[in-house]
């Protein structure tokens, strides 16, 4: 029986993971899939020993104060890989938790595959080297990651974007509609503020400020905030109570809300690249401590941080980070976005940005690179 530990510690892995599992476990019904992961990976038919509920951080000093969690963690992990002798360890982002449980792994003789790896083309290029050092295997998800894994010595192969093949809708284009709370005549204007509970109690405050300012200059407006599972809705609630305008809170079926609206708030990560395969414009927002954004601004090789941006190669949709994402020059963005001319124009560079994103068929070319890495090891 072919034994596959995963490792992917946050909302967004989540999806990635439960994508996985699902073809893995397509192309080797007979397979194991356990580890860290979330509700997704679990309905998929993978065992989640470790909850992502528990352990999504990001940023350089919030992961200082959770490092006794980590640390603990990962001497969990490597118990569970003494006890269940996984065939292959597959990491899922969360660089700075993976990349050391990727040691682990290497320690005891178990192959290692990471799958969307350390963003070394936009800050510490040095990563790279390390997990060429660590990895038997790199699956990578762009083009110009691919160049900079190999030029480190990588064993790297190109598989094209996941969410390529993850985001599809599934509803109806009127129960799509209805459940977005999507009018006619009106626009929709999505509330996202990440996966994280630091990332929520720093930017939906703002955001649902900046929903008021919008609000007052578009009266017919209306807003959605579809819920993360890894963030309670009793701490959604008790923002929007507080709020001077009403938000509408929907749970499952993202991509059909996403598809079903006209504009976003969106913080930094994934989400934006799910908003662009769903042609849903957005103003990518960030917040994070003042330590962390001042080491980060001088350790990155890259200009913008957006997602959607980095694949377009320029600045196609706003961005704005720290002292910059303002509840005024949030409003400011959305109802720019929202005016038809400049609506299609973004739209438009948007399908570029798809299109490079590769072909369909990246979670079936991983799941094989896996199974092979793991059969070789049997």
């Amino acid at each position: 029986m072919t034994r596959i530990m995963i490792s992917a510690g946050e909302a967004s892995g989540d999806i990635h993971a439960a994508a996985l599992t699902k073809e893995i476990l397509k192309q080797a019904p007979n397979a194991e899939v356990y580890g860290m992961g979330g509700d997704g990976m679990a309905a998929a038919g993978g065992e989640v020993i470790f909850d992502i509920k528990e352990h999504g951080v990001m940023g350089l000093v919030e992961i200082i104060r959770k490092l006794p969690a980590l640390l603990r963690l990962r001497s969990d992990f490597a118990k569970l890989m003494d006890e269940r002798r996984p065939d292959c360890l597959v990491t899922i982002d969360y660089p700075g938790f993976n990349m050391r449980l990727a040691k682990v792994a290497r320690a005891k003789g178990i192959p290692v595959v990471s799958f969307i790896p350390p963003s070394a083309w936009a800050w510490r290029k040095g990563r790279a080297k390390k997990v060429a050092r660590l990895a038997d295997k790199v699956a990578s998800i762009f083009p110009f990651e691919y160049e900079v894994y190999k030029e480190a010595g990588a064993n790297v192969e190109f598989v094209g974007h996941p969410l390529v093949d993850i985001v599809k809708t599934s509803l109806p284009s009127e129960m799509a509609r209805q459940k977005a709370g999507k009018q006619v005549g009106r626009p929709l204007v999505l509330l996202m503020p990440g996966s994280r509970l630091q990332e929520v109690q720093s930017l939906l405050p703002d955001m649902l400020k900046a929903a008021a300012l919008i609000a007052k200059q578009m009266p017919n407006v209306d807003f959605t905030l579809p819920r993360a599972a890894t963030i309670p809705e009793a701490l959604l609630q008790e923002h929007l109570g507080a709020a001077s305008v009403k938000v509408k809170i929907v749970e499952g079926d993202n991509y059909d809300v996403m598809s079903a609206a006209d504009a976003a708030l969106a913080t930094s990560g994934t989400v934006t690249l799910e908003a662009a395969l769903c042609h849903l414009p957005c103003v990518i927002v960030y917040k994070t401590a003042a330590l962390t954004a001042f080491i980060v601004r001088r350790l990155l090789n890259i200009s913008d941080i957006g997602l959607p941006n980095i694949v377009a190669g320029k600045r196609i949709i706003p961005e704005l980070l720290q002292e910059n994402a303002t509840p005024e020059n949030m409003a400011k963005e959305v109802v720019d976005l929202l005016q038809p001319a400049k609506h299609s124009e973004v739209l438009a560079e948007i399908d570029e940005v798809v299109r490079k994103l590769g072909e369909p068929g990246a979670v079936m070319r991983v799941a094989e690179l896996i199974l092979k890495v793991a059969g070789e090891k049997r």
